[in-house]
């Protein structure tokens, strides 16, 4: 997930940021000196919290794709007449060049 510029896009490092936070306190979880059904509880909120940021980041995303994608309908329709236009010169210049 590269922007033009070749870095990082902000959606990536902030994914990054995230995941690495959950593991993380995953870890802390496990670790921590407390009871096994205590321990089993936390690990399952835990898990639950990171299933619906998940859930709540992939929404985000598929937005995100769906605007762009659109967006590109849009500018290729714009563009339409003049990428016609284009290949009907191509197709006449190609025609003059095989009469040769």
């Amino acid at each position: 997930m590269r922007d033009e510029d070749g870095g990082f896009s902000s959606g990536s490092v902030l994914l990054s940021f995230l995941l690495g936070g959950m593991v993380g306190a995953g870890l802390a979880l496990m670790l921590a000196p407390q009871s096994g059904p205590e321990t089993r509880r936390k690990i399952k909120e835990f898990a639950d919290d990171v299933k619906e940021k998940t859930s709540d980041y992939m929404d985000q995303a598929k937005k995100t794709v769906s605007t762009t994608v659109e967006k590109g309908k849009g500018y290729l329709d714009e563009r339409k007449s003049v990428i016609s236009a284009a290949i009907e010169a191509g197709k006449e210049a190609y025609q003059k060049e095989v009469q040769k």
